[in-house]
Protein backbone atom coordinates (compact mmCIF):
# COMPACT_ATOMS: atom_id res chain seq x y z
CA UNK A 1 0.00 0.00 0.00
CA UNK A 2 1.11 3.32 -0.87
CA UNK A 3 1.17 6.12 2.02
CA UNK A 4 0.29 9.79 1.39
CA UNK A 5 1.20 12.68 3.53
CA UNK A 6 -1.61 14.64 5.40
CA UNK A 7 -1.29 17.66 2.77
CA UNK A 8 -2.23 14.69 -0.02
CA UNK A 9 -5.60 14.04 2.10
CA UNK A 10 -6.03 17.50 2.98
CA UNK A 11 -6.65 17.87 -0.67
CA UNK A 12 -9.70 15.28 -0.93
CA UNK A 13 -12.60 17.02 -0.38
CA UNK A 14 -15.12 14.16 1.14
CA UNK A 15 -18.26 16.07 1.80
CA UNK A 16 -21.72 14.85 3.22
CA UNK A 17 -24.67 15.24 1.05
CA UNK A 18 -28.30 14.45 0.87
CA UNK A 19 -29.88 12.56 -1.84
CA UNK A 20 -33.09 14.57 -2.95
CA UNK A 21 -33.86 13.04 -6.41
CA UNK A 22 -32.93 9.56 -7.93
CA UNK A 23 -33.81 8.22 -11.51
CA UNK A 24 -33.03 5.87 -13.37
CA UNK A 25 -30.02 6.52 -15.82
CA UNK A 26 -30.85 4.03 -18.93
CA UNK A 27 -28.10 5.70 -21.36
CA UNK A 28 -25.09 3.86 -18.66
CA UNK A 29 -22.81 1.09 -20.13
CA UNK A 30 -23.76 -0.54 -16.75
CA UNK A 31 -27.06 -0.44 -14.83
CA UNK A 32 -27.18 3.07 -12.32
CA UNK A 33 -29.25 5.61 -11.54
CA UNK A 34 -29.01 9.79 -11.06
CA UNK A 35 -28.25 11.05 -7.99
CA UNK A 36 -29.29 14.33 -6.89
CA UNK A 37 -27.12 15.12 -3.89
CA UNK A 38 -28.03 18.86 -2.08
CA UNK A 39 -24.62 19.36 0.23
CA UNK A 40 -26.11 22.55 1.50
CA UNK A 41 -25.87 26.22 0.85
CA UNK A 42 -22.30 26.45 -0.17
CA UNK A 43 -21.93 23.48 -2.53
CA UNK A 44 -25.95 23.37 -3.52
CA UNK A 45 -26.86 20.52 -5.08
CA UNK A 46 -25.06 18.27 -7.62
CA UNK A 47 -25.56 15.24 -9.99
CA UNK A 48 -23.57 12.12 -9.75
CA UNK A 49 -23.92 8.89 -11.31
CA UNK A 50 -24.17 5.31 -9.23
CA UNK A 51 -24.00 1.89 -9.93
CA UNK A 52 -25.63 1.02 -6.90
CA UNK A 53 -29.13 -0.55 -8.46
CA UNK A 54 -28.27 -3.76 -7.05
CA UNK A 55 -29.07 -3.24 -3.64
CA UNK A 56 -31.34 0.18 -3.71
CA UNK A 57 -34.17 1.53 -5.17
CA UNK A 58 -34.47 5.10 -6.39
CA UNK A 59 -37.70 5.55 -3.61
CA UNK A 60 -35.47 4.40 -0.47
CA UNK A 61 -32.10 6.34 -1.82
CA UNK A 62 -34.58 9.71 -1.40
CA UNK A 63 -33.81 11.45 1.95
CA UNK A 64 -30.20 9.57 2.49
CA UNK A 65 -27.23 11.03 3.80
CA UNK A 66 -24.30 10.05 1.65
CA UNK A 67 -20.69 11.09 1.04
CA UNK A 68 -18.84 11.99 -1.88
CA UNK A 69 -16.14 13.61 -3.29
CA UNK A 70 -17.32 17.11 -4.58
CA UNK A 71 -13.68 18.72 -6.23
CA UNK A 72 -13.32 16.20 -9.15
CA UNK A 73 -13.60 17.77 -12.04
CA UNK A 74 -17.24 17.38 -13.64
CA UNK A 75 -17.15 14.04 -16.02
CA UNK A 76 -19.44 13.28 -18.80
CA UNK A 77 -20.50 9.91 -18.39
CA UNK A 78 -23.04 9.40 -21.48
CA UNK A 79 -25.42 12.51 -21.39
CA UNK A 80 -24.29 13.20 -18.00
CA UNK A 81 -22.13 15.82 -15.91
CA UNK A 82 -21.22 14.43 -13.40
CA UNK A 83 -20.30 16.60 -10.46
CA UNK A 84 -19.13 14.20 -7.43
CA UNK A 85 -18.27 10.76 -6.39
CA UNK A 86 -21.03 9.37 -3.70
CA UNK A 87 -18.50 6.89 -2.06
CA UNK A 88 -19.59 2.87 -1.47
CA UNK A 89 -17.77 -0.56 -0.17
CA UNK A 90 -17.92 -3.55 -2.21
CA UNK A 91 -19.49 -6.27 -0.53
CA UNK A 92 -18.73 -10.01 -0.88
CA UNK A 93 -20.75 -10.07 -4.68
CA UNK A 94 -18.98 -6.36 -5.84
CA UNK A 95 -22.25 -4.47 -5.15
CA UNK A 96 -21.68 -1.01 -3.69
CA UNK A 97 -23.02 -0.32 -0.48
CA UNK A 98 -23.13 3.60 0.56
CA UNK A 99 -20.60 4.98 2.90
CA UNK A 100 -22.83 6.74 5.17
CA UNK A 101 -22.54 8.83 8.22
CA UNK A 102 -24.75 6.63 11.38
CA UNK A 103 -26.03 9.87 12.65
CA UNK A 104 -27.47 13.34 10.86
CA UNK A 105 -24.57 15.91 10.12
CA UNK A 106 -25.08 19.29 8.82
CA UNK A 107 -25.13 19.22 4.84
CA UNK A 108 -21.75 19.97 3.20
CA UNK A 109 -19.89 19.04 6.62
CA UNK A 110 -16.02 18.04 5.44
CA UNK A 111 -15.08 14.54 6.53
CA UNK A 112 -11.83 14.25 8.47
Amino acid sequence: MDTIGWNDFLKVELRVGRVVRATAFPEAKKPAYILHVDFGPELGIRKSSAQITTLYTTDELIGRLVVAVVNFPPKQIGPLMSECLVTGFPDEGGNVVLCVPDRDVPLGSRLF
